[in-house]
């Protein structure tokens, strides 16, 4: 997924991250040398917009701790603290491929809070983070008007709900020039407010807004509110981006497209089509594809980018789409997403493409280590 691909090559990794790659590397003194000829040896897997772990496997509501639907701002919620590691899909995920995920709540609230990026492999969350915070999820669409519609709260329309994006990051500014005040002047310090401190870094671009946008008009209001706020965004879903690709691209936008292996469960999805990672890859945007786990069970990545072949997708851009895009949409690509020297050892091996269905994974290292092996 980097500058070349190589019928036959070596790989030599060094404690967690890939030393050196080329055709033929003499093999240190005690070194380990694990043969895969005749296999396929890929980056591992991204998924740029997951649940995993915040919905946990086979559980019900005592697993479910993705959304707090009691407020529609809650950017202080951390996903770090809802994720349980020993949920089964962690091992489902690498056992496929799949190395890194982007999880985090879902999208009840306006402001839903803090997504992380994970490794698929560890005992507790703190030794599988990435990154943390990485985002912090907004959701425009049904799914608000739903939540607190029934509640009989604000809001129950779109216009309340982007009117809530905007008040919370007028709030945000307003804190944010009270800290300045309070730096020069400490009896104007505001009281500590956990809420705006992560908006705040929101502001300053240090984290973008992941918004979740499936119609055509959800989307070109996240834009909107970018624009206003000047404040970075990943489009996460862009169901309907098919159908406004010229404005994407007008944009840059990031584009990070699913789950689409599943039904049209609600109204804003009836135009949702396996055909549009292709319209949006061949108009020129590095198009990352996600599964929503649980919506799409997270082992089935790879068979999203392989249907999206199937549909007109650039097949190398398939699987750009499941490695390097999502790295660089999530802003991780420095650590993972290809085989490069310098970037995390995050290895995946199949018998066969890895785009073929009946192609099982053989073996799967994370940071140097072989965390799964086929016997």
């Amino acid at each position: 997924m980097a500058n070349r691909n190589y019928d036959r090559g070596d790989i030599l990794i060094e404690g967690n991250k890939i030393k050196e790659i080329a055709e033929d590397i003499p093999a240190p003194a005690g070194a380990e040398i694990i043969d895969a000829r005749g296999m396929w040896i890929m980056p591992g897997i991204v998924d740029a917009h997951c649940h995993i772990g915040m919905w946990e496997d086979g559980i019900g509501f005592e697993g479910a701790d993705g959304n707090e639907e009691t407020d529609p701002v809650t950017p202080h919620l951390r996903a770090i603290d809802g994720i349980n590691p020993g949920d089964n899909s962690f091992r489902e995920a690498r056992e496929h491929g799949i190395t890194t995920v982007v999880t985090g709540p879902g999208s009840a609230n306006v402001v839903g809070g803090q997504f992380a990026a994970l490794k698929t492999y560890g005992r507790r969350v703190d030794d599988m983070i990435v990154k943390a915070p990485l985002a912090v999820k907004v959701a425009l669409g049904e799914n608000p008007k739903r939540v607190y519609g029934e509640q009989r709260k604000s809001p129950s329309t779109r216009m309340a709900t982007a009117a809530i994006l905007r008040e919370t990051l007028i709030e945000a500014r307003d804190y944010k020039r009270k800290m300045e005040l309070g730096k020069q002047d400490p009896e104007k310090m505001p009281d500590r407010d956990l809420k705006m401190e992560i908006m705040v870094k929101v502001l300053d671009r240090e984290l973008p807004l992941k918004v979740h946008a499936h119609r055509a008009d959800d989307i070109l209001t996240a834009i909107r509110i970018a624009r206003e706020f000047d404040v970075d965004i990943t489009i996460d879903h862009c169901t309907e981006g098919h159908k406004i690709t010229d404005f994407l691209l007008e944009e840059n936008a990031r584009v990070i497209v699913g789950p689409l292996l599943t039904d049209r469960s609600k109204v804003e999805l009836k135009n949702l089509t396996f055909k549009s990672p292709a319209v949006l890859s061949r108009a020129g945007l590095k198009v990352a594809i996600m599964t929503d786990h649980p919506v799409i069970p997270i082992q089935y990545l790879p068979v999203c980018a392989s249907i999206a072949v199937r549909e007109g997708m650039d097949e190398m851009e398939a699987l750009k789409a499941i490695t390097i895009y999502p790295a660089w949409v999530s802003g991780l690509d420095d650590r993972v997403g290809s085989l490069e020297e310098g970037k995390d050892a995050d290895i995946a091996i199949f018998d066969g493409h890895p785009l073929d269905i009946r192609s099982r994974t053989r073996m799967v290292f994370i940071d140097g280590r072989l965390v799964y092996k086929k016997e």
